[in-house]
């Protein structure tokens, strides 16, 4: 991986080491980074980024405490083994929106059969585009 693959927005209102954390819970949970991945050098991607090293120490820290990183010695991070972890992680990712949508249709009035029904349309019509765009 490429410090570059990181894309950290300063004039964003997140926190750039939330920007850090956000993205590899993404790369992990989506499945583009799988057990073992390395990730870039604190240093690495602070200079490429030019921000402050202790604010990517930071992010990895968190990544790490939260069991999503391990600490390897003499390659630096790579991404845990976490094949539960990683699930748990897609599920965290989607709940929001599951819920706004949960909360949409009851303000509409359906069932939970008619919600669940209009949920498999939706999912089978994005799972229809992206195999006829692949």
């Amino acid at each position: 991986m490429q410090p570059m693959d990181f894309a950290v927005t300063p004039s964003d209102p997140t926190p750039i080491y939330r920007q850090i954390v956000d993205q590899v819970r993404r790369y992990i949970a989506g499945g583009h980074w799988p057990a073992g991945h390395e990730l870039p050098s604190v240093r690495a991607v602070a200079l490429t980024h030019a921000i402050n090293p202790m604010t990517v120490s930071k992010a990895y820290s968190q990544l790490e405490a939260e069991g999503l990183l391990a600490r390897r010695r003499g390659m630096g991070m790579v991404v845990a083994d976490q094949s539960q972890a990683q699930a748990d992680q897609r599920t965290a990712l989607l709940m929001p929106t599951l819920e706004a949508a949960a909360r949409q249709a009851q303000q509409l009035g359906l069932s939970p059969e008619e919600a669940l029904a209009a949920f498999e349309q939706a999912l089978h019509a994005a799972h229809n585009a992206h195999e006829t765009a692949s």
